[in-house]
């Protein structure tokens, strides 16, 4: 039998604790140095701005559009929306996260910067049946599912993981046609199709990044793809 290489060994950086804690200490620097808004998670390879222009290059593409409404889960500091706000992004916006110092942060970043009206955070369980949030034409992952798979967390009956029934809450939460773009660093591209990819929810683009070639193999250390929910 094959090694399931799609379950990672936990770690601390799987825990609400440990992300509590990280922008606890992120909030205490920002009401030092207002100017100083917390990290931007895999900047070193412009994952974000990669992100960003994948979106704004196919504009018009499914639900694609400048007023698109959009989700961010596992939002941390907001970086990604307010990044996509800059960029003429101007649909409702609602970012999400199960760590309450995350939402706090993201919220006085969001006041800081006038934006408090105009994007929205908010803590959530996304795996509890009880959160129900809508559906949005574009649902965004920059390292969240990678978290998730750190966590070893198991459903109520323990019959599955959590990284397991993750593309059902994208399911629940996008609508026909809306695209979920994720990015990860954990897992390869087919790792991720793996994870994702379903009867609805299938593979339509994705974001190309500097290979590296070793042992005569080819890779990349991250990588992003766009899913399109069919009808």
């Amino acid at each position: 039998m094959m090694e399931d290489t799609t379950k990672l060994n936990t770690s601390k950086l799987g825990t609400r604790q440990y992300w509590d804690d990280l922008y606890s200490l992120e909030r205490k620097n920002f009401k030092t140095n207002s100017e100083d808004t917390g990290e931007c998670w895999f900047d070193d390879n412009d994952a974000e701005l990669r992100m960003v222009d994948f979106l704004t290059e196919n504009i018009g593409q499914y639900s694609i559009a400048e007023d698109a409404s959009m989700i961010d889960l596992g939002t941390g500091n907001g970086h990604l929306l307010f990044e996509l706000n800059d960029n003429d992004f101007n649909g409702p916006m609602l970012g999400v996260d199960y760590a309450e110092q995350s939402v706090k942060f993201a919220k006085e970043i969001a006041k800081k910067v006038n934006r408090a009206d105009t994007i929205q955070f908010a803590q959530a369980d996304i795996f509890s049946d009880a959160w129900q949030p809508g559906q949005f034409d574009i649902v965004l992952d920059k390292g969240t599912l990678d978290a998730i798979a750190l966590s070893g967390l198991k459903t109520k009956d323990g019959s599955q993981s959590i990284v397991q029934i993750y593309s059902t809450v994208i399911e629940k939460i996008l609508k026909p046609q809306g695209v979920f773009l994720i990015t990860s660093c954990n897992f390869t591209e087919d790792e991720l199709t793996k994870i994702i990819e379903t009867n609805k929810l299938k593979v339509w683009e994705k974001i190309t990044y500097p290979s590296f070639e070793f042992g005569g193999v080819k890779g990349t250390t991250i990588c992003s793809i766009a899913f399109v929910k069919e009808n």
